[in-house]
């Protein structure tokens, strides 16, 4: 016998989905931390959980990578990614973290298993230590700070 009606959206596609922070000093360089697992540097942020919002996730991972309890601030950018090198498609996500003060950045505290460092890096730094797609990520988001509008991109590219 039956329990009830079956969840039509149980056979729906999934996508991959990340929520990550766009965290910036008084010189206006950008936090980024470097994972022990990949070349490339990143800004903080990571993969949704299981009923986890994406605004929920940037904040947890903040916290876990930095060791800070910040709030996010409106959403700057959302990126559709393509599938690609064995890699589902995906929906990756950018809050504005805000800018941190000296006494905040000196509160930061790296899990040692994840990560081996962090630094701040102006856009020129920021390009040479990201992988394209995330600095092209970062820069729409920086226009998304200042021109005060959520930016919405395919592969790291506005669609207007």
């Amino acid at each position: 016998m039956p329990s009830g009606p079956r969840d039509f959206t149980a056979d729906l596609p999934r996508k991959r989905m990340a929520a990550g922070l766009l965290i910036t000093d008084a010189d206006e360089r950008i936090l980024l931390v470097e994972p022990v697992y990949k070349a490339d540097w990143e800004i903080p942020g990571g993969c949704v959980e299981a009923g986890e919002s994406l605004h929920q996730a940037a904040i947890r991972e903040c916290r876990e990578e930095l060791g800070l309890d910040l709030s996010s601030g409106r959403l700057l950018v959302v990126d559709w990614v393509p599938a690609r090198d064995g890699r589902t498609e995906g929906v990756m996500v950018i809050y504005d973290g805000g800018t941190l003060d000296a006494t905040a950045t000196g509160r930061i505290v790296l899990p040692s298993a994840e990560l081996k460092g962090w630094a701040w890096s102006d856009p020129p730094q920021t390009g040479q230590r990201v992988g394209p797609l995330l600095a092209r990520r970062i820069a729409e988001a920086l226009h998304a700070r200042t021109d005060g509008c959520s930016h919405y991109l395919e592969d790291g590219v506005r669609v207007t």
